[in-house]
């Protein structure tokens, strides 16, 4: 290999005060989602004079900004999400980590902020895996979840986009993302509210598609309702995805379908992952548009059998209930159908390496 081979370098200055094993190891006892976080974050800069530079892995710590930060006032932010998994002979190991780096880059183009190449998103991940790795839960299901973001760090209050962005990755413990005791979700259709719209920034993942549906999880939460759907901007009658997760539908002839990515849905790389074992098992896997009367419809008849939605966090979830002002049925008998089990089980077990990875997605860290 190379000195233009390399990765890019992300030295490790250890923390000088990290958490005591008896504190950390209490968390990770029960470390739910995205509250419990570990001793490092990887960092880097960029600027339109230097290109990316100050690379590293530092203690965790807050961030200071300016009032006039660019990213306060004109949201040029984007970031990631992944899990590092424990295999069963005791290695670390990530999940398609390389589809991440790719979406991070097209998030990156779609808000006019500067592309951060593979290459140096993916050691920055693994460098922050390698010091924290005694902070990935040894409990069932448990993983240690990795949220990559970049942001417009510059002091400028003139609309364009910013000279300056901080990168960072921080790392959080994670066990179910979900309350545990019921076997699936319940959805509350949103007519009130779209995610995305036709020329928008509904396939980048970006803060502001999650902070304009907040008001609609909302609504749902006080609906009695675990999560909201969201139809299409111009008819109101397409599905598309729920507040952070893609969704699936399984019906009597053993098919599946999904909405397609026709840039206001995010491009999920767990959706992408049940496309293609569906298809490894034979499975018709159709693209396609599906309304919410025919959902209504299928789910009365019989013809549909299974929901079920999919994300990094949530890996795949059945979903038990569609409610709204007007809608109200149930999906199949409340609970995870059989194509729906099978394919998590297969996604799961190829994640922690208890099951052959045909696809060269997993990768472990040395």
């Amino acid at each position: 290999m190379t000195h233009a081979d390399q990765p890019p370098a992300f030295p490790l200055t250890t923390r000088a005060d990290p958490m005591p094993e008896d504190a950390r190891m209490a968390l990770l006892a029960d470390p739910g989602f995205g509250r419990v976080f570990s001793d490092h974050m990887a960092m880097a800069r960029w600027s339109t004079e230097k290109g990316w530079h100050d690379m590293g892995v530092v203690a965790r710590r807050p961030i200071e900004l300016d009032p006039a930060t660019s990213v306060l006032h004109y949201a040029q932010e984007i970031f990631e999400g992944l899990k590092a998994y424990r295999a069963g002979d005791g290695a670390i190991t990530l999940f398609r980590p390389d589809a991440n780096a790719r979406r991070f880059r097209q998030s990156a183009v779609r808000m006019a902020m500067p592309e951060l190449p593979d290459a140096l998103f993916l050691e920055s991940v693994r460098a922050l895996v390698r010091a924290d790795r005694e902070w990935l839960p040894a409990l069932e299901g448990g993983s240690l979840y990795l949220r990559p973001f970049m942001f417009a760090s510059e002091v400028f209050l003139g609309v364009k986009p910013s000279a300056e962005y901080l990168y960072l990755v921080i790392a959080s413990p994670a066990g179910g993302y979900f309350k545990s005791g019921s076997p699936s979700i319940s959805v509350w259709v949103s007519e009130d509210f779209t995610r995305a719209a036709p020329g928008g920034t509904g396939a980048a993942k970006c803060g502001g598609n999650y902070a304009a549906s907040l008001q609609a999880q909302a609504e749902a939460i006080r609906e009695g309702c675990d999560q909201v759907v969201f139809l299409d901007a111009v008819e109101r009658r397409q599905i598309e995805e729920l507040g952070g997760m893609n969704l699936f539908f399984v019906f009597d002839d053993g098919s599946l379908a999904t909405p397609p990515l026709t840039g206001t849905i995010l491009p999920g790389i767990t959706r992408d992952s049940i496309l293609t074992l569906a298809r490894d098992e034979g499975l018709v896997v159709r693209e396609e548009h599906y309304a919410i009367d025919a959902w209504e419809a299928d789910a009365r008849s019989g013809r549909l059998r299974e929901t079920f939605a999919c994300g990094t966090a949530a890996v795949v979830t059945p979903v038990g209930r569609v409610r709204g002002r007007t809608h109200d049925f149930a999906i199949g008998n409340g609970g995870p159908g059989e194509i729906t089990s099978r394919l998590r089980d297969r996604l799961v077990a190829i994640q922690r390496g208890e099951a052959p990875d045909t696809h060269d997605w997993v990768q472990r860290i040395t």
